[in-house]
């Protein structure tokens, strides 16, 4: 009797169980129709599922095979050549790296990989752009700024390492899993994206044309400047100012076989060096005078007419924003562009701001454009020798950067 009972108790169970089962199928099957879909039928989605399962099998079988490939030192890479990058072999949709090119070469002959440049390496190319030949200028801004303009000094330091940072930040992009990825290359992608849809292509000439423009000139100045700097250091030679210049074009050619950043590091760092040379000497002079330097003179307030001289001084001797774009792409760590940026602008406005301070007590209202031409004529020589080793080693930087 009991027997009995369970038995009908459990057929009503399972005849209500499939009951619902039914009504759902069907009310899926009639959504997925006024869809204009077809739902499947029991059979079918069993052999989709196995289907599924198979290929599941299947891929996984594959993974295998390239993973134990790759352990035996790639032996056996021509078996199944076919299937040489087809991502769905692999359940993370990233296919197997491309080994060999259709006709049987190799595709790292012809995409030669760059060797990558360090957070040091990119804080040195950096200091060769904010800490250029206008330093020079600095003295003189101070003249017509006073101490407005060594604030100024540490307000552009901010403003241009900022700017450089969210410029930076202007190429990258969030994907679906929340992190960045590096969408642009350049500035002339990011004037593209700032110009769609009317004018996708408009934003990237006119910023292309204002690159080169800046590069060239920048190029062709520190050319002029060493041929400026060697006429004035020996005028009794047989040289004039525009073969001075030629030898210096000369000495430069060779700048034309550089292939990569790194290359183009190990000559900023020395630039530096020639720059940290310039600053010693010019600051042990200042120093030696030190019972002299007239702190009565620096100005409260400023001259409303000359005083946008001291801003253009000041600000241009802070542009490096137009070579983060390369630097970062090739460095290392990107994560450490943000550090390196900091320590860059925090030095090089200690430096400018001590560098103008001195030398402008020391001449006070005598203080030249160019401070060199204060320096008695020993130590200007020898000043204008490293100023033209640093405008040569200097060159490098934006060649690269135009040719790129």
């Amino acid at each position: 009797m009991a027997t009995l009972i369970k038995s009908k108790l459990s057929n009503k169970l399972s005849n209500a169980a499939t009951a619902v089962s039914n009504k759902s199928q069907a009310k899926v099957s009639g959504m997925f129709a006024r869809m204009g879909f077809q739902a499947a039928t029991d059979d079918e989605a069993l052999g989709f599922a196995a289907c599924d399962d198979l290929d599941y099998d299947h891929r996984q079988g594959m993974q295998m095979d390239i993973l134990t490939s790759e352990e035996m030192g790639g032996e056996g890479a021509g078996d199944g050549e076919g299937l040489d990058g087809d991502s769905h072999y692999q359940r993370d949709g990233t296919g197997p790296p491309h080994s060999a090119s259709k006709d049987g070469g190799s595709s790292n002959e012809l995409n030669e990989v760059k060797p990558k440049i360090t957070a040091w390496e990119a804080g040195w190319n950096v200091t060769n752009a904010i800490q250029g030949m206008f330093v020079l200028g600095l003295p003189y801004a101070i003249l017509h700024g006073g101490y407005l303009g060594l604030f100024l000094i540490i307000f552009a330091a901010v403003v241009c390492c900022y700017t450089g940072k969210i410029l930076i930040a202007c190429l990258y992009e969030e994907d679906e899993d929340g992190q960045l990825v590096r969408v642009r290359d350049s500035y002339v992608d990011i004037a593209n994206a700032c110009c769609q849809p009317r004018f996708p292509a408009l934003g990237g000439h006119i910023v292309n044309v204002a690159q080169i423009i800046e590069l060239v000139m920048t190029c062709i100045l520190y050319v002029v400047v060493s041929g400026n700097l060697m006429y004035n250091s020996f005028p009794n030679m047989p040289i004039s100012q525009k073969s001075w210049a030629i030898i210096a074009t000369a000495a430069l050619l060779p700048c034309a076989f550089l292939k990569n950043l790194k290359a183009v590091s190990k000559f900023s760092l020395l630039c530096t060096m020639a720059h940290f040379v310039i600053n010693v000497l010019v600051i042990a002079y200042c120093l030696s005078r030190a019972r002299d330097w007239a702190w009565d003179k620096v100005k409260f307030y400023i001259d409303v007419k000359k005083f946008p001289i001291s801003i253009g001084i000041i600000v241009f001797s802070y542009t490096s924003q137009i070579f983060l774009p390369s630097l970062e792409g090739n460095m290392q760590k990107p994560s450490e562009f943000h550090c390196m940026m900091n320590w860059t602008h925090i030095a090089a406005c200690i430096l400018k701001g001590l560098f103008a301070l001195v030398a402008y007590l020391t001449w006070a209202d005598e203080t030249k454009e160019v401070i060199t031409d204060n320096l008695p004529p020993g130590i200007r020589a020898v000043v204008n020798i490293f100023l033209v080793a640093k405008a040569l080693l200097s060159y490098p930087l934006p060649f690269f950067a135009a040719v790129e």
